[in-house]
């Protein structure tokens, strides 16, 4: 049997592990699924040792989520590549938006359907279905990293780093959480951009007052908040935080019907920003809000409100600094506060973006691997979102090479509803990833 058809052969046992690596809510950004989070990081420990990894450890530090680290030694002279993804989830939403229930994995039209079935589990499918096409011995060294705190900003990963720092050495790394091209093409991620928040409260009043009694002389917080975050945009939707860079134009064009495909975009509604849409979502900054705290509907009543804050989310061109660009949207909140209203900003978490460039004989391995599985080159593309890990191993290992690989795709809905992932380009990424460590080897 071929290597190929070894990969390949793993592809129904991957495909069941998945499925019950998905049905855990290892939701980390809430308190009430901590038990779950814990059990999926048992699931995916177990997992490596079926599959005879002979170093399999839950890595942790106090108050933070445990990662799982698993080591497979080196042959002599062999290489050692740090295989990475995430075994933690975003919220569902709304459970009754989804079609089939968010933890119970359902295959229709050749797509897997489930929270985490795209980001990340997906990913951990694919290293496991990797390591179990060797049968356990693959021919290089390996290092597995699962973390589980991902969707909240890794917060514990310098804790981990300055405990655990020696396991997390080598000489390539590969990190399974970026997006491929479209189904059926793969990617290997060259630019992130890197984010930054804030939660900024606005504050005109002591108390509420009666909005017939003194409504158009004093202004409440709420529209003082609305009026405050319009001035994240110009007219045009471009971001006018002053102080925020733009890296390089992308080389890949990203057609627009196909975006008003894949994003569900409304009928009439406009692009924002100006430039190449793979500009605006690779190289330039965008800003959302991404949530307000203020009265409730149902509590609604003729009252000015005295109070109302925003959480703002910023994401940064790959190449500028997320220190610089905090002080930036601090700087900006606090400049722009209409009618003397007081603001208080709270800076959030950072993390940086990055760039990075594959070339020579590393560069044809790595594509070797893509053509057989995939039956064509992988396509060097920028993303969006934000995985600072990356530069974070780059930063650490100065001469290894972090390839950025994915099993999804722009349809895959992550952090949406009816998150899914192609069940296609999953066998071909077990089968490309199997190729590319023989490669290495």
């Amino acid at each position: 049997m071929s290597l190929h058809e070894a990969a390949e052969a793993v592809i129904p046992s991957v495909l069941t592990d998945l499925k019950r690596l998905i049905a855990i809510p290892s939701v980390s950004s809430i308190s009430e699924h901590d038990d779950d989070v814990l059990a999926a990081a048992d699931v995916v420990a177990h997992l490596l040792s079926d599959v005879g990894c002979p170093t399999v450890e839950l890595l942790e530090v106090p108050g933070g989520k445990p990662a799982v680290y698993g080591h497979f030694p080196a042959p002599e002279g062999a290489p050692t590549v740090l295989l990475y993804a995430h075994y933690d989830v975003q919220p569902t939403g709304d459970p009754d938006a989804w079609t089939s229930p968010a933890f119970a994995p359902s295959e229709r039209d050749g797509r897997l359907y489930a929270r985490g079935a795209a980001d990340d589990k997906g990913g951990i499918a694919v290293h496991l279905g990797a390591l179990r096409a060797f049968e356990g011995r693959p021919p290089v060294g390996v290092k597995v990293f699962i973390e589980g705190e991902e969707e909240i900003g890794s917060p514990s990963m310098a804790g981990l780093f300055e405990k655990f720092g020696d396991r997390l050495h080598a000489d390539v790394f590969v990190i399974a959480d970026a997006v491929n091209w479209k189904v059926g093409e793969p990617s290997l991620t060259a630019t992130l951009r890197g984010s930054v928040d804030a939660v900024v409260t606005v504050s005109t009043l002591q108390t509420g007052l009666h909005s017939g009694q003194f409504g158009g002389v004093v202004p409440d917080a709420l529209t003082a908040l609305c009026r405050l975050l319009a001035t994240l945009h110009d007219e045009a939707g471009n971001v006018a935080i002053e102080g925020l860079k733009t890296s390089p134009e992308p080389t890949v064009e990203y057609d627009d019907d196909r975006l008003r495909e894949e994003t569900g975009i409304l009928e009439g509604v406009e692009w924002i920003g100006d430039g190449s849409a793979a500009s605006r979502m690779w190289a330039k900054p965008s800003a959302s809000v991404l949530a307000i705290d203020t009265t409730r509907l149902k509590d609604a009543s003729n009252t000015l409100i005295p109070s109302a804050k925003a959480k703002v989310s910023v994401r940064i061109a790959p190449g500028d600094d997320p220190e610089s660009a905090t002080t930036a949207l601090v700087d900006h909140l606090h400049s722009h506060a209409p009618w003397g209203a007081h603001i208080t900003v709270e800076p959030g978490r950072h993390g940086s973006g990055s760039e990075f460039t594959l070339s020579g004989d590393l560069n044809e391995k790595v594509q070797a691997a893509f053509r057989e599985a995939f039956g064509v080159e992988a396509v060097a593309i920028g993303t969006g979102g934000s995985i600072p890990i990356a530069a974070e191993f780059a930063e650490r290992n100065p001469g290894a090479a972090v390839l950025l690989t994915a099993v999804v795709d722009p349809t895959s809905r992550m952090h949406g509803i009816d998150e899914s992932v192609d069940l296609g380009d999953l066998a071909k990424a077990v089968v490309a990833e199997t190729l590319l460590l023989q490669n290495l080897a």
